[in-house]
């Protein structure tokens, strides 16, 4: 939305709030003879799911719940009423993700064709206009004829999906479209059929249960004890396999939660429920069991109590994150500091590496004293197409890789644990206003202050609701007021008080012209003793030489 002036109006900010789920992972040490069964456990039930999620997909927008009771009751039959409701609400949760991956690849296939088309109704070579809404104009007329037969190839896709979404059908890939594609270059990821067809099975096995208040240690179907004992039930068709009684198989190992295990132990001791998930990682050859249940929803604290000791602002980079501590009144405290994180390698390190600068965040904010982080609510999901930004595909690969939503997700799940709060502030100009107005005052030569700070204390002051724009200097001395005139602030309700200083006719001072006022008239006023005449040379009398 366009405010005044042609700029976009500024969102107000708000505290973001805490998450309601929790999550916590340990390693299971399980022997050749464990590990065997849940491997079979875990592809017969992965096998189930395939089916009922074929199933599931078939039925469409037709599905009800009398569908969905009929399917559980058909997968009850081969291995117990808790295993195939775990099985048919993960199914669910699948079909449902998938259609809300249709409806974005939907409003992206929009947003593109309607780039495209705007771009093409161009001249060659226009240049854009931003007040009128014109886009830019192709430069070539081979990029005409090229971006001519991307628009068509947009429109049929478009065509296919829309069909899609309108007939019900979902497309999914049970193991990952990633992995499958692989299959067909095992030479350029350096696998052979073996390897990967090792990784295909655990990515489809399927070891998933979910919790069950008032029930013992929170879960009937994957139960962990208060000692770290860990049995799980087997399926009727799998029922040879058991070692304990009634039909469930109890591994040798135990189980240890160390993050968050007094939390876990006061749930399942309880008997509060508790979701588990067992998955095999097969190039480390590991098995792991996640923990995962849900909390009660803290109050979202006010924005005015989060900002009352001041906020650290920080700026988000490809690279590292930028922060400076501002007071309560929007005045920069200390140094601005820097902490750095590699976003190359696997996904496993990029997380590792924003967890690790965002847990030196957290405890340099809560050095400096302030109880709230200030971030921008950012979202790259349309910055990065070919019509936003041309051929500059390093650009576009920066914010492609930039975790965006990751690493605020991550921001206030650690953030909630160390009782910080999180703002979210509008990003818009922070960066442009930021070096406009804070960069050159607050650089020395001891100092050098680079963009990525000046913009954290625009974060910083657009959370504290101040401007951004600095006060502005004292009129020079040769004005009537002799430097005494300070403009004063705009107010945070005042509209338009980011944008530029209107220019104003007229004297800049607020002094009084001569022979004007309320006794400009009055000459007595003007010669009477006691009184200074505006002409008139004032001089101090002498000190008596007796005190």
């Amino acid at each position: 939305m366009v405010g005044l002036g042609g700029l976009r109006e500024v969102a107000a900010s708000f505290v973001v709030p805490a998450p309601a789920g929790v999550a916590v992972r340990a390693r299971l040490r399980v022997s050749m003879v464990d590990a065997a069964v849940l491997a079979e456990v875990g592809m017969f039930l992965g096998s189930l799911a395939a089916g009922d999620l074929a199933v599931r997909s078939r039925q469409g927008l037709e599905h009800d719940a009398t569908a969905w009771a009929v399917r559980k009751r058909e997968l009850t039959g081969v291995c117990s009423a808790r295993w195939a409701g775990s099985i048919t609400k993960a199914t669910h949760d699948q079909w449902a993700l998938a259609r809300r991956g249709q409806a974005a690849e939907l409003a992206w296939l929009r947003g593109q064709i309607a780039a495209v088309e705007a771009r093409l109704a161009r001249a060659l070579g226009a240049k854009a206009d931003k007040r009128a809404g014109l886009a830019r104009g192709y430069d070539s007329r081979a990029e005409w004829h090229a971006k001519s037969r991307r628009l068509h190839a947009l429109q049929s896709r478009l065509a296919r999906v829309e069909a899609d979404w309108a007939a019900g059908r979902v497309r999914v890939v049970r193991g990952g479209k990633k992995l499958a594609h692989l299959r067909h270059h095992l030479d350029a990821a350096g696998l052979d059929e073996q390897a990967w067809r090792e990784r295909w099975r655990a990515a489809r096995m399927f070891l998933t249960a979910d919790g069950e208040s008032g029930k013992r240690f929170g879960n009937e179907t994957i139960r962990v004890t208060d000692t770290g004992q860990l049995s799980l039930k087997l399926p009727a068709a799998l029922a040879r396999l058991a070692n304990a009684p009634h039909g469930r198989y109890q591994l040798d190992t135990a189980v240890a939660f160390q993050h968050r295990g007094t939390e876990w132990l006061d749930r399942i001791t309880n008997n509060r429920a508790v979701a588990y998930r067992i998955h095999h990682d097969v190039v480390r050859d590991r098995w792991y069991v996640t923990a995962s249940w849900q909390r009660t929803p803290a109050p979202v604290l006010p924005l005015s109590a989060a900002l009352a000791r001041g906020v650290v602002a920080v700026d988000m980079n490809d690279d590292h994150l930028a922060a400076w501590r501002l007071d309560i009144h929007g005045n920069p405290v200390g140094e601005p500091r820097r902490f750095c994180y590699d976003l190359s390698g696997s996904a496993a390190h990029r997380d590792a590496q924003i967890r690790h600068a965002l847990t030196r965040l957290l405890h340099h904010t809560r050095h400096t004293g302030a109880v709230a982080v200030a971030v921008e609510d950012l979202a790259f999901s349309d910055g990065t197409s070919r019509e936003k930004h041309g051929r500059n595909k390093r650009f576009r690969r920066l914010i492609s890789r930039f975790p965006t939503a990751k690493l605020k997700a991550r921001l206030a799940a650690m953030a909630a644990e160390q009782g910080v709060a999180v703002v979210a502030v509008d990003p818009a100009y922070t960066s442009r206003w930021g070096a406009q107005h804070w960069q050159q005052p607050l650089t020395s030569s001891t100092r050098k202050v680079s963009r990525h700070d000046a913009a954290c204390i625009a974060i910083g002051r657009r959370a504290l609701g101040h401007p951004i724009r600095r006060r502005t200097a004292p009129p020079p001395h040769d004005q009537s007021d002799r430097a005494g005139h300070r403009t004063v602030q705009a107010r945070w309700e005042a509209q338009g008080r980011e944008g530029s200083r209107p220019r104003i006719p007229g004297p800049r001072t607020r002094g009084v012209p001569p022979d004007s006022g309320a006794k400009a008239g009055d000459q007595r006023a003007q010669h009477r003793s006691g009184h200074t005449a505006e002409q008139q040379t004032w001089q101090q009398d002498s000190l008596p030489l007796s005190l």
